[in-house]
């Protein structure tokens, strides 16, 4: 692992990182936040996974999150939403290929080679972040996202069994099987079995089973997505069905950018924090 820059933000250190991922095949950037700690302490892990189009520098730059964790003693990490590189497949268009790796392991040439998001979110960068913070207590993390993010926060989540303490999400999509979005990208990533689909979907993982004691979802009324592509609705129905207790926060006036994000995420920290420790 190498270091990109480090800056000292609310007491504690804001760095972001590059190395060689196994799972990509490619070089690999994420950010961490340590807020300030005694020598030996071991903190907590928020992960946050960005949206279509995104990489680590939208949160880490918009997301004013710093202060909340420094507040609540919360590492936040921040990886990117893609494999990239010169030799990564991409399409014109910003909701397939590089910046939009739907959090999945893709089996379809030409992605698989490259879009094997799931393992590196799963699998390589907490193994990663175990050896080369060792203040972060990988026994004690918790996940939320934005959007496409939202859904890998959601599905990895529930597919995560004890490793998260708490999932929330802003503005996801929380069914993608249905919805042009994640129509789009699973039919190219998965090919098309839709049966192959539903371990990438909120709703259809909560129907065949999958658990978690609660989730915290904030979506804004004004969000250009909400009917076509975000459908909250559907995971209300769900989690009704499934008797997971579901708070979902329907803002009024917000729509799906940073500035919704920033308003409600030291929140959704707060909220993480107080399961965390628990």
């Amino acid at each position: 692992m190498d270091t990109v820059s480090i800056n000292k933000s609310h007491g504690g250190e804001q760095g972001v990182y590059k190395h060689a991922s196994d799972s990509t095949g490619t070089e690999m950037i994420f950010s961490v936040f340590v807020p300030p700690h005694e020598a030996g302490a071991k903190l907590p892990v928020l992960w946050y996974l960005s949206g279509l189009t995104c990489d680590h520098s939208n949160v880490t730059e918009k997301g004013e999150y710093r202060a909340a964790c420094a507040e609540e003693g919360v590492i936040f990490i921040a990886p990117d939403t893609s494999p990239r590189g010169d030799d990564v497949p991409d399409e014109d268009g910003y909701d397939f290929g590089k910046g939009a790796g739907f959090y999945l392991d893709a089996t379809q040439d030409p992605w698989a080679q490259y879009y094997r998001m799931r393992s590196y979110i799963e699998d390589e960068l907490p193994a990663l972040i175990a050896a080369e913070f060792p203040m972060a207590d990988m026994a004690r993390q918790s996940i939320t996202g934005h959007s496409m993010g939202g859904h890998g926060a959601l599905t990895i989540g529930l597919r995560g069994g004890e490793r998260f303490r708490s999932v929330s999400a802003f503005s996801p999509v929380v069914a993608p099987i249905g919805v042009p979005w994640g129509q789009k990208a699973l039919s190219k990533y998965l090919g098309e079995d839709r049966a192959a689909w539903r371990q990438y979907d909120a709703c259809a993982l909560i129907a065949d089973g999958a658990r978690v004691p609660e989730l915290l979802v904030e979506q804004g009324t004004a969000d250009q997505f909400l009917d076509e592509q975000l459908r909250p609705e559907l995971l209300r129905e769900a989690c009704e069905k499934a008797g997971i207790d579901l708070t979902l926060n329907m803002r009024e006036g917000y729509d799906h950018s940073y500035y919704f994000i920033s308003t409600f995420l030291g929140d959704h920290i707060r909220w993480h924090a107080e399961r965390l420790k628990r």
